[in-house]
């Protein structure tokens, strides 16, 4: 082989065993050429430089012993890592290449246009280290990348900066905590076809959830324009998330969620004054629509999950959309390096002991918290002067930044999304952060004692003051299996997510309430009768909402959906019990326009709420749309393991009027495996349990309701607080009877109420009744599932 040809590999000639050749960027590219192309994947075409030529660059230069030297005087305290690197890197730069090489680029550009159909093709130019991403090593991010590169000279000269860039702050530095000799790491130059994104979109995707570790999901973030302003972090993008399991069925859309980014810029061509890209300000309509439409995003998720399960590991992607073409293309892939490493028995849990004033918020990043002095750095030339262990605030990061965020005890943004640079080295890192809160280098202050928070759902808190906060972990190896089943009781979908590794077989009751007071925040007939709204604050607050939506009641479904989908997928396809909404009437008109839709009540806990208010004509209009939300779940979404739970059903009429109105929705029980599920929370229920039985597929015990009515007690008195006990006897008779009822009756039994979670010996009792199912709070899981195996063992 001539020296020339040992200079140039082209993609489709290359695989995965090519990494020390030209580094496992580019061999990855052509793996994905070679043995994916016939899956539909579209790649863009390039050849790559390879680790002989850039040795023959240093050696013909005569660099090695120079930048030794440098290296020297840095690891000596003589010279900063800034100054060594700045050093190394105009060193390399001003190199000049050997005519062997230069003429294998030349020849290979050439030949790209000429395959492009091209005069002067635009290239996008990437570094490749060859070390990078190995197991033990992922210096991804590291490295530069040069877009929009046209024409032979300045081909070379984006080489001639890559090369540089293999001794980035960032580099160096990882390379010698991890032992690495800087002599022996290579770097490779692909030179890939450029995909017009910067007059569509792009991003990066994995196929794992970054923050969760959750694996049956592919997680998408989109910008307008080139794609360096998401993996910079310099913009908030799009963020979508897609269920692998039902991707292959054509006839589903599981789509789990779409959040809407802020996309304040986007990155274009320029010409002119050395720069070939530029960032422009976009307009209000693409900040306000999507980058991608939903056969875009399931087709980026089918393709993620093609690649995954070609490399056998949850991987790292990036993606652009050409606009001139409209096609889509995967950039570039490599091996996601954080959660695919974190020891799957243990589970780490933090839990805020106090509570404090909310200064901003933003992306929880990780699942910890962090407390500490807040230190300002907006600029890369002031990160000398930060003090360890303080709150690291500034705009955005960079490779750069990264030793100055070993030290930090936090990370706070004012932009980025999930798959931001801040983002990924905090993941890295294990530091707690909190991604695109805006203002935070506004509002924060050097010296401010701050509780960064991110164990409270996918919003980070960023409280005022250093709060007390607990640390649990908790081994999951060798529990013990349990007849009786074990489920999880979920408020938010967030939870759902940080909880999914837990044993259980389901969610025993996920509260649509939550969804629709945190996430939708407006009352039904609000957005329903928006045009008849009184209240003038009440109707911007709605309009400010519903902002992307041209029907209010759409808003209203999809985001009670996407919550409800969200949840179902984290135990699927073990069952998900939603419970219909069960506001009282005072709690539905603290939501926004509800007070024109409701009334006031003497004793709303005994009032208009549950079942009663599905079939009333001043509530039915919205349970259509709780109905229309759970249809788009189980049908649309994919999400068949979703059971449908009446709350507050009075009398053996109401249940029939209840599933009337429900069929009438298109919900029919028995149709498309629908099972619908009654609380069992009043008296009534447990009495008539074998005639309710004939009506539903399960019961759920609500004890907290059913022991308010048992003994007559409110249960939010204070002064009668002594006397609120589930553990009464003539409560656990009550539930004792239920049970028996629903064996007699071969119908399905749990609880869901509190009762379990807070006293073990309550759970002992439940199984010694012959109980189907215990639905716990998350953090008792564990206890109660070793409690429940040895009464079981008894028995």
């Amino acid at each position: 082989m001539t020296k020339r040809n040992d200079s140039i590999r082209w993609f489709e000639t290359l695989n995965n065993k090519d990494v020390a050749l030209v580094g496992g960027k580019n061999a990855s590219l052509g793996e994905m050429i070679r043995t994916l192309k016939s899956e539909g994947i579209c790649v863009p075409d390039g050849f790559a430089t390879t680790a002989d030529a850039y040795r023959r660059y240093i050696t013909e230069n005569n660099l090695e012993e120079k930048i030794r030297q440098r290296l020297e005087e840095y690891r000596k305290g003589d010279k900063t890592l800034h100054k060594t690197g700045d050093t190394i890197r105009r060193m390399i730069r001003r190199g000049k290449w050997p005519d062997e090489t230069a003429i294998a680029i030349r020849d290979a550009y050439r030949e790209l246009c000429r395959r492009s159909g091209e005069e002067e093709v635009d290239v996008a130019v990437r570094s490749s280290a060859t070390a990078e991403d190995l197991p033990d090593a992922s210096f991804a991010g590291q490295q530069e990348t040069f877009l929009n590169i046209t024409g032979e000279e300045e081909l070379l000269d984006a080489c001639r900066k890559c090369y540089a860039s293999l001794f980035t702050d960032r580099a160096i530095s990882y390379r010698e905590n991890k032992g690495f000799d800087h002599m022996q790491v290579a770097l490779s130059v692909g030179v890939q076809k450029m995909v017009r994104s910067d007059k569509a979109g792009a991003g990066v995707m994995f196929s794992i959830d970054t923050d969760t570790g959750f694996p049956d999901v592919v997680v998408i973030d989109a910008a307008w324009g080139l794609g360096e302003n998401v993996v910079q972090g310099s913009v908030t993008p799009d963020n979508y998330t897609v269920f692998k399991p039902l991707l292959q069925d054509k006839t589903l859309r599981p789509i789990l969620n779409k959040t809407i980014g802020g996309k304040e810029k986007k990155m274009v061509y320029a010409r002119g004054a050395g720069n070939t890209t530029r960032n422009v300000e976009t307009s209000a309509r693409e900040r306000h629509s999507f980058v991608l439409s939903d056969d875009e995003i399931l087709q980026l998720a089918r393709w993620a999950a093609v690649i995954e399960r070609h490399y056998g590991t949850p991987m790292d992607m990036e993606w652009a959309k050409d606009g001139d073409s409209g096609e889509l293309f995967i950039v570039q892939a490599r091996p996601e390096t954080v959660q695919s490493r974190k020891e799957a028995g243990v589970l780490k849990s933090y839990h805020l002991k106090q509570k404090g004033e909310v200064l901003l918020t933003g992306m929880a990043i990780g699942e910890s918290v962090a407390a500490g002095k807040v230190q300002v750095i907006k600029s890369a030339s002031e990160i000398e002067r930060f003090e360890d262990g303080n709150i690291l605030v500034t705009g955005m990061t960079d490779p750069d930044w990264v030793p100055i965020m070993k030290k930090a005890a936090g990370i706070i943004t004012d932009h980025g999304g999930r798959t931001s640079h801040a983002a990924i080295v905090s993941r890295e890192l294990g530091i707690a952060a909190v991604i695109g809160t805006e203002h935070g280098t506004g509002e924060l202050k050097d010296g401010q004692e701050v509780t960064l928070s991110c164990a409270e759902g996918d919003q980070g808190k960023i409280y005022e003051g250093i709060l007390e906060y607990e640390e649990t972990e908790v081994n999951l190896d060798d529990l013990p299996e349990t007849k009786t089943q074990i489920m999880m009781n979920i408020a938010s979908p967030a939870a759902a997510s940080r909880w999914w590794r837990l044993p259980c077989r389901g969610i025993g009751l996920a509260r649509m309430e939550f969804i629709i007071n945190n996430q939708i925040k407006a009352h039904p007939m609000a957005l329903l009768k928006y045009d008849e709204l009184e209240d003038k604050d009440a109707k911007r607050q709605i309009r400010e909402l519903t902002r992307h939506y041209d029907d209010k009641s759409e808003y209203f479904i999809d985001q009670l959906a996407q919550g409800i989908a969200m949840i179902a997928a984290s135990q699927y396809p073990d069952p998900v019990i939603v419970r219909m909404s069960d506001f009282k009437t005072n709690e539905y008109a603290d939501l926004i326009g509800g007070r024109q839709f409701e009334f006031s009540e003497e004793n709303p806990m005994l009032g208009f709420r549950g079942a009663s208010r599905y079939y009333s004509e001043h509530y039915r209009a919205g349970f259509a749309l709780e109905c229309a939300a759970i249809r788009r779940v189980r049908e649309k979404i994919g999400l068949g393991n979703v059971v449908v739970m009446i709350p507050f059903c009075r009398t053996l009429k109401e249940a029939d009027r209840v599933l009337e109105v429900m069929a009438e929705e298109g919900l029919v029980r028995g149709q498309k495996g629908l099972e619908v599920y009654v609380m069992v929370e009043i008296p009534s229920n447990v009495v008539l349990a074998e005639q309710f039985a004939e009506r539903f597929d399960g019961f759920s015990i609500g004890s907290n309701d059913l022991t308010q009515l048992t003994l007559g007690v409110d249960r939010d008195s204070a002064v009668l607080k002594e006397v609120f006990d589930e553990r009464d006897e003539a409560v656990k008779k009550t539930i004792a009877q239920a049970i028996r009822a629903a064996n007699k009756t071969g119908t399905k039994i749990g609880i869901c109420g509190q009762a379990p979670s807070d006293y073990p010996d309550f759970a002992a009792f439940l199984v010694e009744e012959g109980i189907d199912s215990i639905s716990l709070n998350p953090d008792s899981v564990i206890g109660v599932i070793r409690r429940v195996a040895e009464v079981e063992k008894r028995l």
